[in-house]
């Protein structure tokens, strides 16, 4: 694939090059170049004595790779899973997509147009197996569609190069007289396993001859997972706002989840911009749900953060966290009553302030009060964050502890009288004491042991009371008392 981004005559043969051991090396050359027997790989002092009105300019290798990274993403118009291979080329999974275009010929039509907008020209070809298809692209023709039963056939036919091999490797097949796909397989398999039965994947023709084949597996390993449940809006030309769109996208999806009995908790909005690149917003939900009205209401906020640079002409709308969910019926009449549901409001509030600005109590993994629960953002999936049952603790804890000065103590009790807060507060019933000792694997070394004590004062305020330390313990002088929190 190459850029023609001045849009020179396709007749001048060009060429991107890159510093070399011995001086500039041809990195990459378009096709009038190619024709001229100008190959990647080659020093450019020597392809101007074969071509003299030869063309060069320098590669910019690094922006060159994240230009096809971004193409790879922009490429999911036509599949969910693609790929870099490479320096300059795609795989794209297709399976179960080509019928959505009309067929796998149309398919590489509508490829080959819309990488001509940009100005990219492209070599494309339809295979079973990936390495049947990088050959094809690059050896065969300029549109090529094989068909299992002719993979043999039309291989055959292409230079060993196309197995994806190294040059140490593709020189020594040369030398033993075997040039082509075709004279390999020719060849008794004993006699090449016993040359390259030592050597790597991309050194061992036999291998490469496997994967291209078929017979050994090279499963496309796409970046992220393939949505399970994903709708599309194609354009007849380019717009710049998908709101028009939003609501029919979010019925159409619900509608498949319904079907499945699932609902989500996220939403992955993209567009495929003319430019070849893709811009994206995410919403998220506190709870499961398929309520296309709902999901449309959160993207009212977000849909301005979408670069559309020069227009947009395919939209997708895919579903994240997909969970089963089940109908709930809480009325006679079969319906349900949740129009005022919490989770809602959490939901709009996160999408118009951002996912952080809410945020909700989670139980921890301690028996330390002041460990015992944290705050996570409200859109977080408590399922995974795991969960403690704690025992009876007041409805109010303090952040932290208020020191009391006890007037009158009870040994192995509670104080008799202390003052709190200016107040002076008499003990008239108590429950306790309840041990809490330190937690050695995060507590500093000397920290002391707590007794908390339920207590009801004269007024008949409960509080949470705890003495820290014992007579004597070795960690510090006398105990201490705090107040940690109060009872409704």
């Amino acid at each position: 694939m190459e850029r023609q981004g001045g849009a020179p005559p396709d007749d001048i043969p060009i060429v991107l090059a890159r510093e070399g051991h011995h001086g500039p090396v041809i990195h990459a050359a378009n096709r009038t170049a190619r024709v001229n027997g100008i190959l990647p790989g080659s020093r450019v002092v020597d392809m101007r004595a074969i071509c003299p009105e030869l063309q060069v300019e320098f590669a910019d290798e690094a922006e060159d790779r994240a230009a096809l990274d971004r193409l790879v993403l922009w490429a999911r118009r036509w599949c969910p899973w693609t790929v870099r291979d490479g320096d300059g080329g795609l795989i794209l999974d297709t399976t179960g997509s080509d019928h959505l275009l009309g067929g796998e010929a149309a398919m590489l039509v509508e490829m080959e147009t819309q990488l001509s907008l940009m100005g990219l020209t492209a070599r494309l070809a339809v295979a079973p197996t990936w390495g049947a298809a990088w050959a094809l692209a690059r050896f065969g023709p300029v549109r090529s569609i094989c068909g299992a039963e002719e993979i043999n056939f039309k291989l055959g036919a292409l230079p060993v190069t196309g197995l994806r091999l190294d040059d140490t490797t593709v020189l020594l097949l040369r030398r033993l007289g075997l040039k082509t796909i075709g004279a390999v397989m020719d060849v008794p398999r004993l006699s090449l396993t016993r040359r390259f039965i030592k050597a790597g994947l991309a050194a061992n023709p036999l291998l490469r001859l496997d994967q291209a084949l078929g017979k050994l597996a090279e499963p496309v390993a796409s970046m992220d997972a393939k949505p399970r449940f994903a709708v599309q809006s194609r354009l007849a030309e380019p717009i710049f706002d998908p709101t028009p769109y939003l609501p029919e996208l979010c019925e159409n999806l619900c509608d498949t989840l319904k079907q499945a009995g699932m609902g989500c908790r996220r939403l992955h909005l993209t567009v495929y911009r003319t430019d070849g690149d893709v811009s994206h917003v995410d919403v998220a939900t506190s709870a499961t749900t398929r309520d296309p009205t709902h999901l449309h209401g959160l993207f009212r906020d977000k849909v301005e953060r979408i670069n559309p640079g020069f227009g947009f002409d395919l939209i997708t709308l895919e579903a994240g966290s997909v969970e089963a969910m089940q109908e709930k019926q809480n009325r006679l009449d079969g319906g349900s009553d949740d129009d005022l549901h919490l989770t809602r409001l959490v939901d709009r509030l996160s999408a118009k302030f951002g996912p952080r600005a809410i945020t909700r109590p989670v139980l921890r993994e301690s028996h330390i009060p002041e460990r015992a629960e944290g705050q996570v953002a409200a859109l977080a999936n408590i399922a995974d964050l795991g969960a403690v049952t704690t025992q009876d603790r007041p409805l109010r804890l303090f952040d932290h502890p208020e020191e009391v000065r006890v007037l009158y103590a009870v040994p192995e009790g509670p104080p008799a009288q202390f003052v709190w807060r200016r107040q002076t507060h008499r003990v008239t019933r108590y429950a306790g004491p309840e041990r809490i000792a330190p937690e050695w694997w995060k507590d500093r070394p000397g920290t002391r042991l707590r007794d908390y004590f339920k207590i009801e004062d004269q007024s008949g305020r409960r509080i949470w009371l705890y003495r820290e330390g014992l007579h004597e313990d070795g960690r510090g002088g006398d105990p201490r008392w705090f107040v940690h929190g109060c009872f409704a």
